[in-house]
């Protein structure tokens, strides 16, 4: 059953055996395998409940429905625009499908250096097995791959450097290009549409979206639940709302389970809550090419390039090279430039080809909170990281140019555009430097990394906290690195293989 907060009103008081917060790739997941499992489940999802008939494909409705803040969330400097969903489904029901495992050489580190046991690559395989078939993952196929994706296998064919095809969890698509703006077609097979259903179809779950979890009730040793607040449409309290249960899942993304956290004042002796925070953020180049590419139309991100990305510990190649495109509004905003020169730029439009470099960032930031409770997220990239996006940039450029672009604009401040090889000097570190040029982030992890040791992480391997028995985190603020890939898989399969550890906790209190 999905309750509207916003139809609520007065003191609700629940009782269930376990509470979720948040409905994402990691919610969606724990509510179903609790669910399953014939526990009494009660998800709360700060955002609304929408669906195909509410994706309307226009960006000035769907960012403010979709996506925190309206899309304007950005770290404490402004520097880098950080994209997370909101509502029921989270962040499945915005991003394009993009579907990959953890790579194997980090869950080996995290067992090496980070004291996580339990979750190996041998561990998980069986997982990602199964979630990738109740997900339908599949690889694109190359009749379906747009002109945007062409261009990058034209380049990647040209130089001769190691790319492949992507994998999707879609199944009906109509190619429309309007993923990131949620699916009018239904064609995702995401949280929202398989598992959340699921959860419900087992007579165990409730959900209750316009809910904003406040704080986690508990006596510094166990939780007794969750305090939350339901709101109407514009945001405004409409009814106060108390969960009892045994056991408290946060699935609320990296950066709302950390600030939940804190906002719960939840023991933390060795000053690990938030830490780890690690962003994957990227930068993009664009190749203006003589025929029409019309990237905003199609399957996004249906190839990639990982000639520069290596997974070993010591490794200096760690940038992710993929296709990217946005719709108009949002292509006018990452364009530089005003006046004459910014029209001259978007007339341009249809000839774009556009490649995103992603840092497999080392940098760490941390979530904290401000007066009011809302996240803070303090990061800064570090020279490595910012010489490493240097790397992609032009490896970005390398391939346009090898795939035909007759330039490439780089759209930092002053925009440099790039004709020859010669013209790649001019892109440097710098670029990476707070407000040098739009930086953006839809991959937010860390803040209650994952290991044994409490004394350098704020969730044992099972999931759950080190002092207070009952709370588990299981999204992406787990990780105890960038993992330098897409999370969604890596979330859902996370939540799968520790959500066990929480259905025991519950039998067993």
């Amino acid at each position: 059953m999905i309750r509207r907060g916003r139809d609520l009103r007065g003191d609700v008081v629940l009782d269930a055996d376990a509470v979720v917060v948040g409905t994402g790739a990691g919610g969606g997941m724990a509510m179903r395998e609790l669910a399953r499992a014939g526990l009494d489940v009660v998800a709360l999802e700060a955002g609304g409940h929408h669906g195909p008939a509410d994706f309307d494909q226009r960006e000035e409705s769907m960012l403010p429905m979709l996506f925190e803040e309206a899309g304007a969330r950005t770290t404490h400097d402004r520097a880098i625009r950080v994209l997370q969903g909101r509502g029921v489904g989270g962040s499945t029901v915005h991003n394009t499908n993009l579907c990959k495992r953890t790579p194997p050489e980090l869950l080996e580190l995290w067992e090496r250096r980070h004291g996580v046991s339990g979750c190996g690559p041998a561990d998980l395989a069986p997982v990602f097995d199964e979630v990738e078939r109740d997900l339908s993952v599949a690889e694109i196929a190359e009749t379906l791959r747009n002109p945007n994706n062409r261009v990058l296998e034209r380049g990647v064919r040209a130089l001769g450097v190691r790319g492949g095809p992507l994998r999707h969890n879609r199944v009906g698509c109509r190619q429309s290009g309007f993923c990131e703006l949620g699916c009018a077609y239904d064609a995702k097979q995401n949280s929202l549409k398989v598992l959340v259903p699921q959860a419900l179809a087992s007579g165990r779950a409730t959900l209750l979206s316009d809910t904003r979890a406040d704080r986690i009730e508990h006596d510094g040793d166990g939780v007794r639940g969750v305090r939350a607040t339901a709101c109407d449409a514009r945001g405004a309290e409409v009814a106060s709302v108390t969960v009892r249960a045994r056991v408290v899942v946060l699935a609320a993304s990296a950066t709302g389970s950390a600030a939940l956290a804190w906002r719960s004042a939840l023991p933390d002796p060795h000053d690990r809550l938030g830490r780890g925070l690690h962003l994957h953020p990227g930068a993009a180049v664009a190749g203006v090419f003589d025929e029409r590419i019309d990237g905003f139309a199609g399957i996004p991100q249906s190839y990639e390039c990982t000639e520069w990305l290596d997974f070993a510990e010591a490794s200096d190649r760690r940038v992710w090279i993929t296709t990217v495109f946005a719709h108009p509004v949002g292509t006018a905003a990452a364009m530089p430039g005003f006046g004459a020169a910014h029209t001259a730029l978007m007339r341009q439009y249809p000839h774009l080809a556009v490649l995103v470099a992603m840092v497999h960032d080392r940098s760490e930031g941390r979530v904290e909170i401000d007066a009011e409770g809302f996240p803070v997220l303090r990061y800064t990239l570090g020279l490595r990281d910012r010489e490493q996006l240097a790397t992609g940039l032009r490896g970005g450029a390398r391939l346009l140019l090898a795939a035909g672009a007759r330039e490439v604009v780089v759209p930092s401040a002053t925009p440099l555009r790039v004709r020859c090889e010669a013209d790649l000097d001019a892109i440097g570190p710098w670029l990476g430097e707070p407000h040098a040029m739009p930086l953006t982030a839809v991959h937010p992890m860390g803040g209650m990394c994952l290991g044994d040791d409490p004394h350098a992480s704020v969730v044992a391997s099972t999931g759950e906290h080190h002092q207070v028995r009952g709370l588990f985190a299981l999204d992406a603020s787990l990780f105890p690195t960038s993992i330098g890939v897409p999370p969604q898989l890596s979330i859902y399969a996370f939540a799968r293989h520790l959500a066990r550890h929480a259905v025991e906790r519950a039998r067993a209190r």
